[in-house]
């Protein structure tokens, strides 16, 4: 909290109520005039913090610049400049932790280890080395005791999570739990260096048919969960344009080439490089990019894959209904109530850029209106859409610089709209058919032991089925009243019977004699009496019926 509050966010710590429940005591938390904090914005602040309190709030800021819901698009600006680089640790730590993990000393592992690190950030830093085959190779060395220190700062934001969510106007808008759930898993993630070389060797398996589109190789057996060894490639950095233009890379093919294997990852594999940043892209003489640092991925099922192509045709091609409709069916709306209204608000952003070309678009300022739009209509954005949009985000930075006249949404376009054919081929529908047929082959598997095991409780004496009608209360509280109104006319209309015979017989029994005249009379005051009396009782059940 003390980094916060020194970087002058104590009045917003305050108004949350976090110093009260922490016990600690109000001062003046304005930002001392003697530093240069003062002279800063919101956004630099807030990421100066964050690198100052190490890995797990760098990579928490990473991760929240894909939320343009929660912060302004200033903040939104400055944590993307968020770098995990950090000073690097020693070589004796480096050296314990590889023979730690392979049994073994360094020198029998690696023909050749260089002590300096190539480069170092928060969770790693990376060798230069040799294998004993003479193959160059790039060792990645995972940072000792950092797994304690963020399992130690996960625990205090849960408590913070868990603070804001239940003792906050904010918890009701945002799930805060939840949010910081899905960061646990993404830098959980990062952590194994095994699942990095895993989504390496998928990435690989997508590219195999894209020309000039490689990943380094993994090298398993010199690989476990705190140490990767990948192929060395010294390429040039992407960001590098002097050294481009040194090599005769034609910077606008090497721009389209780019762009078009990026929205191939999302939108064709559904399996994308969530973090495209200059640092993690470089480029070989012959214009090969090589894609690093594959430990943020964006993954999207074929279901949320079809959503997400829908809604780049509707993008692209300003149909509010079908980007509306795309977002609806990610679940992203937890009632149907505001639909019409969000697609009303959709219209208004989309006719602003009606007039406009595709490749004047900004993608990143598209997609920061429709979450704030979102935002206005009480809608989740998912996960995998933030992460896109940042990726997309990151994407534009670097086509601004290697090619400005180059749009994402321009190279997407195509793309989505050949997979929409893609998806009614004959090839395709006969392998959704083969994939169907296995389900119901796997069911019919089943059936027999199912309805054996079904058979075998009937025959146990405890076998019980029960039945729960949704409202049933209410649905007996209507039927009782509908039972007591029936009653009411059948008693009411049996009285009037009883009635008009007693006046009947009265009228013919005058003539007879005075003394039988006098009997029916008694008679129909009592019968009265009784019909009233009745007809009280039942008015007042019908009244209780009614207030249970």
């Amino acid at each position: 909290m003390m980094v916060f509050i020194k970087y002058g966010f104590g009045f917003l710590i305050d108004q949350l109520g976090i110093l009260k429940y922490l016990k600690m005591k109000k001062r003046n938390y304005n930002i001392d005039c003697k530093t240069d904090y003062s002279k800063l914005s919101a956004g630099e602040r807030l990421r100066r913090s964050m690198e100052e309190l190490g890995p797990t709030f760098v990579k928490l800021g990473q991760i929240l610049s894909t939320r343009a819901d929660l912060f302004p698009l200033g903040v939104v600006e400055e944590l993307k400049k968020l770098q995990d680089s950090v000073q690097p640790f020693s070589f004796s730590e480096t050296r314990a932790l590889i023979e730690e993990e392979f049994g073994g000393k360094i020198e029998n592992i690696y023909k050749e280890f260089d002590e300096k690190p190539l480069a170092s950030a928060s969770i790693s830093q990376v060798h230069l080395a040799r294998l004993n085959s003479g193959k160059q190779v790039a060792v990645k060395v995972q940072r000792p005791g950092i797994e304690k220190t963020i399992h130690q700062d996960l625990n205090i934001l849960k408590d913070l999570a868990y603070f804001i969510d239940n003792r906050t106007k904010y918890g009701k808008i945002y799930n805060f739990t939840s949010m910081l759930f899905e960061f646990e898993k993404t830098i959980k993630a990062e952590l194994d260096f095994i699942k990095e070389a895993e989504n390496a060797e998928t990435f690989k398996e997508n590219f195999s048919e894209d020309k000039g589109i490689i990943v380094p190789e993994v090298k398993w057996i010199y690989t476990s969960k705190r140490v990767l060894t990948m192929e060395y490639i010294d390429g040039i950095k992407v960001d590098n344009y002097d050294a481009l233009d040194q090599s005769g890379i034609d910077r606008k093919v090497l721009a389209k080439k780019l762009a078009t294997s990026i929205c191939n990852q999302i939108l064709r594999d559904g399996f994308f490089h969530a973090d495209p940043h200059p640092g993690n892209i470089q480029v070989l003489p012959d214009g090969t990019i090589v894609f690093l640092d594959l430990g943020m991925i964006g993954y999207l099922d074929e279901v949320r894959k079809r959503m997400i192509i829908n809604y780049f045709i509707g993008v692209t091609s300003r149909d509010s209904r079908l980007v509306v409709k795309s977002i609806i069916d990610m679940d992203a709306i937890p009632t149907r109530s505001n639909v019409k209204r969000f697609e009303k608000d959709v219209d208004k952003m989309i006719e602003k850029y009606l007039t406009m070309p595709l490749n004047e678009i900004k993608i990143e300022e598209l997609f920061y209106e429709i979450t704030i739009i979102a935002f206005a209509n009480n809608i989740k954005i998912p996960r995998e859409f933030a992460l896109m949009s940042k990726t997309l985000g990151t994407l534009q930075g670097l086509l601004e610089k290697l090619a400005p006249d180059l749009n994402p949404l321009v190279v997407a376009k195509p793309i989505a709209k050949k997979l929409i054919y893609q998806s009614f081929s004959a090839k395709r529908m006969v392998n959704e058919a083969k994939k169907s047929l296995r389900n119901y082959s796997e069911l019919l598997k089943e059936l027999p032991s199912v309805l054996l095991n079904f058979l075998w409780k009937m025959e146990d004496e405890d076998f019980t089925i029960q039945f729960e009608i949704k409202d049933i209360s209410k649905i007996q509280k209507r039927f009782d009243r509908g039972i007591n109104r029936i009653s009411f006319s059948i008693v009411l209309l049996a009285v009037s019977i009883i009635i008009a015979g007693i006046t009947i017989g009265s009228g013919i029994s005058a003539d007879v004699g005075s003394e039988m005249y006098l009997i029916n009379v008694t008679v129909l005051k009592i019968g009265l009496a009784l019909a009233v009396i009745i007809i009280l009782g039942l008015i007042i059940s019908v009244i209780k019926a009614g207030r249970s």
